[in-house]
C-alpha cells in the first residue's frame, strides 16, 4: 500500500515515537536532553532511528538520507557530551540545547519527504525530493527551528540570571 518494507515500517514507527517524545519533552520541560524520561526516550529513539536508517537503501546506495542519519548521530553525540559538561547554564548548556534541537528538525526532513512522496495515495503531495513545494516546507521547518533555537537561548539566558533554587520558566 505505502511501498514500505517491514524494516522500513519499523524504522518509521521508531521515528514517530521519537518525535512524539521530543515534543513532550519540549512542552513539559522546555528542552531536550537525557535528564528527563521523555528527553531520554527521544534521544535513544532518535539514535535507533538514525542507525536503522543507515540500513535502508530505497534509492540505491549511500545518499543524502544516510548523510542526514550520520549528521543526526553527530549532533546527538555533541549534545550528550555538552549536556554532561553543562550545569544549569554556561556555554555547554547552549551547545547541548541547540544540538538536541537540530535533531528534531532533522526528523522533519525525511518525515516530510517520505510522507509527501507517498501520500495521499495515488496523488502524492510531492513529486520527489527535489519538489519545490517540499523544499519550501523544509525551509519553513528550518525557520521554526531558528525560532525554537532563539527561544532556547533566551530561556538559558534567563536561567543564568535566576538565583539558584528558583524555578526556571
Amino acid at each position: 500500500m505505502l511501498n514500505l518494507s517491514s524494516f522500513g515500517a519499523f524504522h518509521t514507527l521508531i521515528a514517530l515515537v521519537a518525535v512524539a517524545c521530543g515534543i513532550v519533552a519540549l512542552v513539559r520541560h522546555g528542552t531536550l536532553g537525557t535528564r528527563t524520561g521523555s528527553g531520554l526516550a527521544y534521544v535513544l529513539l532518535t539514535v535507533a532511528t538514525s542507525v536503522t536508517g543507515l540500513f535502508i537503501f530505497r534509492h540505491g546506495g549511500f545518499g543524502p538520507p544516510h548523510a542526514l542519519a550520520i549528521m543526526t548521530l553527530v549532533a546527538l553525540a555533541i549534545g550528550f557530551g555538552a549536556e554532561r559538561r553543562a550545569g544549569r547554564s554556561g556555554p555547554a548548556a547552549y551547545v547541548a540545547a541547540l544540538a538536541y534541537l537540530i535533531t528534531l528538525f532533522f526528523h522533519l526532513i525525511p518525515g516530510l519527504t517520505e510522507t509527501g512522496t507517498r501520500l495521499p495515495l495515488g496523488s502524492p503531495a510531492f513529486t520527489g525530493p527535489e519538489d519545490p513545494m517540499l523544499k519550501l516546507c523544509v525551509g519553513i521547518g528550518f525557520a521554526v527551528y531558528l525560532v525554537g533555537a532563539a527561544w532556547q537561548v533566551a530561556r538559558l539566558r534567563h536561567a543564568r540570571q535566576t538565583p539558584l533554587g528558583a524555578p526556571i520558566s
